[in-house]
């Protein structure tokens, strides 16, 4: 079986290493070791998307990520529009917990009302992406935590950044969105049309 020991990296190592991995040596098992959550959901959710069933094992702190080719449950359909094509892919990247300078409680009431908002753009928001502080609107008791619920239940992929998370000491508190990294994130806006960064 191969192996990949990314004890120790930060993000978005662990998951590049893993890439590397896969895209020059094809393997049908792969084992990495990681010792953080936001590193094993990054790996875990990467190795879903190359087609590997996984098993994880943990003893303590070290996470054993382990993959079989060809053994992955179907990958989701992309939400389509009503004539079955895709349509304009729009990415949106929140990187504060509120909107604009100077007040912050208007900047905080402002970031509430464009959350409630964004599912006017319809079909075409394709992603919803946050970094730095922005996170903060992804946890246990955020206004906008409600209407996020909402807009992943209506098929919207929402990325949460796994090392702001943690930069915060936040990981445990996220309610909504999948934990991702930076590869994910610059990966997203090559393949949207338009990137809107709030």
């Amino acid at each position: 079986m191969n192996k990949i020991d990314v004890r120790g990296l930060s993000c978005p190592a662990p998951v590049l290493e893993t890439k590397a991995a896969v895209e020059s040596r094809h393997p049908q098992h792969l084992e990495v070791l990681v010792d953080n959550e936001p590193a094993r959901q990054n790996v875990v959710r990467f190795l879903e998307s190359q087609g590997y069933g996984i098993h994880v094992d943990q003893e303590g702190d070290l996470y054993t990520v382990i993959g079989t080719a060809g053994e992955a449950a179907s990958e989701p359909t992309p939400v389509a529009t009503a004539s079955g094509i895709p349509d304009k892919k729009i990415m949106v990247m929140v990187a504060a917990d509120r909107m604009g300078s100077g007040d912050d409680l208007l900047g905080a009431k402002l970031m509430i009302n464009f959350i409630k908002t964004l599912k006017e753009m319809g079909d075409e928001l394709w992603r919803l992406v946050f970094v730095n502080s922005g996170v903060k609107l992804t946890i246990d008791g955020a206004g906008t935590l409600e209407d996020l619920k909402g807009l992943e239940e209506a098929g919207l992929t929402l990325l949460v950044c796994g090392t702001c998370l943690d930069h915060f000491d936040l990981l445990e508190k996220k309610r909504v969105g999948q934990t991702t990294n930076m590869l994910d994130i610059v990966t997203a806006m090559q393949f949207a049309d338009k990137v809107i960064n709030i």
